[in-house]
């Protein structure tokens, strides 16, 4: 970790105008770190790729006065959030050797050697009821192999994938178009909150900055970065799924796709990259292979149920759920009860230590 000083020279170099990812790693494997940056010559500058008399008038023309840099180490600092430079041993050992690879990351909650063992999970926001009961349940079992779940923290797909994992006692990572200290979208709140405490949220973007279109086409490449592969769980035609797949194909990263009716809208992405070349998945057994990860040793204990222990409306809700989060309002119409009948039973069950609540009135089995 750099110290006090040491971030206010990082962070006041990515505030230069112009000065983006690739432009600032590339001055700091020359000159070696942000401070010489400031005060090397225009010669020294120039001989810098991608430095031009442009980006050298803007940084001569910067002014280290208090603002930016000072108030962003407060935040972090109220947030309990890390800020890791590129040159940090706990930066993210599969991001790292990129080009254009975020030279600063913002990290609430922790980032482990072991997340190196990573698949991404991502896909439409307007996920059917069989995308994000297929996401979550291969996060949930990515997870019980013991790989890291990573993906976007977006509705739909990605909320599901991270859902899934968090179900498995696994671990994730949401990687933010935004600041680490805003929830977006507002409703998955609690679910960041919940990767916080089993994993990471993490973001190029300074603390504070809210979401921008043009954030998330780069968001992608931190999270196909952070991978060994990419799953795409159902997409449309023109969804931002593709450009995660470009971005993964540009790094190197292997491509898998869950296929799905060839009548739905949702499924013409995975559908089009497996006729692309993506390797097809049926279960998480096809990714293990493909990118040689061993699976569990064995499968996790199941809770038995004492056959005393649930009443008959308690009987009915809890054999509506599954390993896999199901919202409320299916369980509901399951057992055609009103949704404020069944969150009392479900209650009820969660008291027992049977089942558990996930974000967005989601319900899973223990």
């Amino acid at each position: 970790m750099k110290t006090h000083e040491e971030l206010l020279w990082w962070l006041r170099l990515q505030s230069v105008r112009g000065v983006g990812s690739i432009r600032f790693n590339e001055l700091i494997r020359v000159l070696g770190d942000p401070r010489k940056v400031f005060v090397s010559d225009d010669a020294a500058l120039s001989e810098v790729p991608k430095i031009d008399a442009r980006i050298i008038q803007e940084i001569r023309n910067f002014k280290h006065i208090p603002g930016y840099a000072e108030e962003q180490l407060e935040q972090a600092v109220k947030l309990r959030a890390d800020i890791l430079t590129i040159d940090d041993p706990e930066y993210p050992e599969n991001l790292k050797n990129f080009i254009d690879a975020p030279p600063i990351l913002f990290v609430r909650g922790s980032l482990k050697s072991s997340d190196q063992r990573a698949v991404a999970v991502v896909g439409s926001r307007n996920a059917t009821t069989y995308g994000k009961n297929t996401s979550s349940g291969m996060a949930r079992e990515l997870a019980l192999a013991g790989i890291t779940v990573v993906s976007g923290m977006a509705r739909g797909i990605d909320s599901a994938a991270h859902q899934g994992a968090l179900a498995a006692g696994g671990r994730t990572i949401a990687v933010l178009g935004c600041g680490v200290d805003i929830a977006y979208p507002a409703e998955n709140r609690k679910l960041r909150d919940s990767i916080v405490e089993n994993g990471a949220v993490i973001s190029e973007y300074p603390i504070g900055e809210k979401p921008m279109p043009a954030y998330f086409p780069n968001r992608n490449r931190i999270i196909t970065g952070l991978s060994l592969g990419v799953l795409a769980v159902e997409a449309r035609e023109d969804s931002g799924v593709f450009s995660t797949v470009r971005w993964a194909a540009e790094q190197g990263r292997e491509v898998f796709a869950v296929p799905g009716p060839i009548t739905s809208a949702t499924s013409v992405g995975p559908n089009q990259l497996i006729k692309q070349g993506a390797k097809m998945v049926l279960n998480i057994s096809d990714i293990l292979e493909e990118l040689k990860l061993s699976g569990p040793d064995k499968s996790p204990p199941q809770k038995t149920l004492p056959e005393t222990e649930l009443d008959g409306d308690e009987r009915s809700v809890f054999a509506s759920l599954a390993d896999d989060p199901r919202h409320i309002d299916s369980i509901a119409e399951m057992i055609r009860r009103s949704s404020a009948d069944t969150l009392r039973i479900l209650f009820t069950l969660e008291m027992k230590g049977l089942i558990r609540q996930m974000p967005g009135k989601m319900f899973v089995k223990l």
